[in-house]
């Protein structure tokens, strides 16, 4: 993933110009200045949205739709596969053909960059389609098995269990409808445009896509992780940028929408400008969701305000503006999460310290956008299998048998009748009149015993009683 924000015509560009016979005219300052407020601009706007649905989709109800949530042992991972995963890319634009390639992952990318735009553009979509549009619901089911182990075999439902699925490991299982497709046909017009041209305009509007689905659907569990994913891509970003050569490498030789790009000759030369200034998409995605994070920690705070979203928008605004000003200086591709990380992990704890809420930030993980944390009590589990049953009720009585019935239908059913004509006897309601329903001498005892006011009669009414 390329991390770092660099302008290929103070670099390897300028002099392949110059092997080729041609020299590109320095950029004028308004064209340079243009070309790094649209990064700026377009990198905010991902971040923005992206937090802004991370929100409802975290709060989603659909199982399918859940995001990817980042735990701390993932965050410690990342900059090693990351590292492993670009010298990898480094190491296969040096042996192989790099056109071979290129032509590979355009077409991965234009696959991916459909589904990502659409999906961008489906929300947008939604308010321009009529009431009366026939919107038909379609799901595309991929599972694992076939034969009698997919539809009859061991794991599927029962008939007439209500399951209309079977228990099968699902591979690809994604539901849409009608409107989804009228967006996967206008993503694809975009994706033919990409594949073809290869245009500046349409990577960006994939760069984009990829972008904010990264921010709603990368979940960071607490900041602790955000923190520990932050710092170890902070040394991960500085050593491939100013230790050797292959991220920019890596960077100019991929082709694909994997970064964001604005021409620094647009005033010059319009829509087909050539002397590009980029921004990889890592620098938008990592500090975006942890941006989102806290937009989430302050909806959890239920205090009505966004201040740590906002804190830490505005850290990254300053650090991404502070990478521009010192590549700008030094003439040289800047590793922009050097500037990032502290910036959008410094800002928000200071305000955290300033207001008395930093273990409410670093708390254990929990979902941010639910209720705020409470501490519980550990409660070990137990075993409520069904050979437990007989310590956890044991009084209960239990049906060991079936009674038998035999006769035929119209008997049982004569039989059944009899009972219900004939006479009901009336349980009383007072408990008096039950002791003397079941024993009438001893109750009249009992009575007189009561009226004399003698202690005689009613112990022998209670001996009579409890023989």
């Amino acid at each position: 993933m390329d991390s770092a924000l660099s302008d290929p015509h103070n670099g390897s560009a300028e002099a392949g110009g110059a092997a080729n016979g041609t020299t590109r005219p320095p950029s004028t300052p308004e064209g340079i200045a243009l070309a790094y407020g649209s990064l700026l601009l377009m990198a905010l706007l991902p971040i923005f949205f992206g937090a802004l649905r991370s929100v409802r989709c975290a709060r989603g109800k659909n199982a399918s739709d859940m995001p990817e949530t980042i735990t701390s042992r993932d965050a410690a991972r990342f900059p090693i596969i990351a590292s492993c995963t670009l010298l990898g890319l480094y190491l296969f634009f040096k042996i192989f053909s790099q056109e071979y390639i290129n032509l590979l992952l355009s077409m991965y990318f234009f696959v991916l960059g459909i589904l990502a735009l659409s999906h961008t553009i489906s929300p947008f979509m939604n308010k321009f389609f009529p009431a009366n549009f026939p919107n038909r619901q379609y799901q595309l089911l991929f599972t694992q098995g076939s034969g009698e182990n997919k539809e009859g075999g061991r794991g599927s439902p029962a008939p007439g269990s209500g399951l209309t699925r079977p228990l099968c490991p699902e591979i690809i299982n994604y539901e849409f409808d009608a409107k989804d497709l009228v967006c996967l046909g206008l993503s694809s017009i975009v994706g033919v445009w990409y594949l073809l041209r290869k245009h500046w305009i349409a990577n960006n509007l994939f760069g984009l896509a990829f972008s904010l689905n990264g921010v709603e659907l990368l979940h960071l569990n607490n900041v602790s992780t955000g923190c520990i994913l932050l710092g170890g891509l902070f040394i991960y970003d500085v050593f491939w940028v100013f230790g050797t050569n292959v991220m920019v490498t890596v960077a100019k030789s991929f082709e694909a929408p994997i970064k964001l790009v604005f021409p620094q000759d647009l005033l010059e030369k319009g829509l087909e400008a050539d002397n590009f200034a980029m921004l990889g998409l890592g620098d938008i995605v990592i500090p975006g969701i942890f941006i989102a994070l806290l937009l989430r920690f302050d909806i959890s705070l239920k205090k009505n305000t966004h201040t740590y979203f906002y804190t830490s928008f505005a850290a990254y605004i300053f650090g991404l503006g502070l990478t521009i000003f010192i590549m700008h200086i030094f003439k040289h591709a800047q590793p922009a999460l050097l500037y990032l990380v502290p910036a959008c992990i410094g800002f928000p704890v200071l305000v955290a310290l300033a207001k008395g809420e930093v273990t409410e930030m670093f708390r254990p993980p929990h979902s941010y956008y639910q209720e705020p944390w409470v501490p519980s009590l550990t409660v070990p589990p137990r075993d409520f299998s069904y050979e437990s049953s007989a310590e956890i009720l044991p009084h209960t009585p239990r049906l060991t048998h079936f009674p038998t019935v035999s006769g035929s239908p119209a008997s049982l059913a004569d039989s059944m009748q009899q009972k219900l004509a004939g006479p009901r006897r009336r349980r009383p309601q007072n408990p008096s009149a039950i002791y003397e329903e079941s024993n009438p001498k001893d109750a009249a005892a009992v009575t007189e015993g009561s009226k004399e006011g003698t202690e005689p009669s009613a112990s022998k009414g209670l001996e009579k009683k409890e023989k």
